[in-house]
């Protein structure tokens, strides 16, 4: 891509990508090599993990559109060679997190994908670009899901922060939904939204076991602040009776593959 010229953006706006049955196909091991590079590249250029991840998903059977938008991502990447992260040492170090998701985005099944970074300060320390795992029915639902996924990313960054003696007692999680974020702060009003409940308790239960197995519990009033902690807290109330069986519990579940 020497000779190609620049372009501003790693993906152009409203772009659709669909598996394209019709197109010509291109070298498989060629296109999953250029995918492979720009995940690598991904750990510190957080600005196309949303275009390589999207571009990813078509590495079974890549046709010559899929091609064109790794090439334009690579296009991107040569007139921002010099573009990088800048950590200031004598900026704050208060954790802040964004959310955001783009609702049924993805041609192949229509979910959604969620989005998140986080920030110590001004320095920018965690991003993420993932499709959801179900299809959500509206943006306050894949808005929703994806706040969900950012929260679970800030309560393990925030156990492991405690280990280098920083504490923190109020996270601010911002979110561009007005619905997701009134679902979040009162769902027992929201009746319509007890598909959300029914259809991620499943991954709100792999977080716990998953903090549970690296000895990473929060304290219990950590999870009773919030809604679905509360009810995390009576299922395991329910079902362990004995706060030295949990880790024990927990295993089960995960050697049963329950989970």
């Amino acid at each position: 891509m020497e000779n190609h010229k620049s372009i501003g953006t790693p993906m152009a706006p409203g772009t659709k990508i669909h598996t394209d049955p019709s197109g010509k196909s291109v070298d498989v091991r060629t296109y999953r090599g250029m995918i492979e590079s720009l995940m690598y590249l991904t750990s510190s250029r957080p600005d196309i993990m949303f275009s390589t991840c999207l571009c990813s998903r078509y590495q079974a059977a890549p046709k010559e559109s899929h091609l064109a938008a790794v090439k334009r991502i690579f296009r991107y990447l040569k007139g921002t060679a010099d573009l990088g992260l800048w950590y200031p040492k004598d900026t704050g170090f208060q954790l802040t997190a964004y959310s955001d998701a783009n609702h049924a985005g993805c041609m192949l099944d229509r979910k959604s994908t969620s989005g998140h970074v986080q920030f110590l300060g001004d320095k920018l320390v965690s991003w993420a670009s993932k499709k959801q795992l179900c299809v959500s029915t509206s943006t306050a639902e894949a808005e929703y899901v994806a706040a969900a996924s950012c929260c679970s990313q800030v309560l393990w960054m925030r156990t492991n922060l405690r280990d280098y003696g920083f504490k923190y007692d109020k996270i601010p999680i911002y979110c561009d939904s007005k619905s997701a974020i009134a679902i979040s702060a009162n769902p027992v009003q929201h009746t319509k939204t007890k598909h959300i409940d029914v259809r991620f308790e499943k991954i709100w239960m792999n977080t716990l076991f998953e903090l549970a197995i690296n000895q990473r519990l929060l304290d219990r009033s950590d999870w009773s602040k919030t809604f679905l902690g509360r009810k995390v807290l009576m299922i395991l109330d329910a079902q362990i009776i004995k706060k030295g069986e949990m880790i024990q519990e927990m295993l089960k579940f995960w050697s049963l593959g329950k989970m």
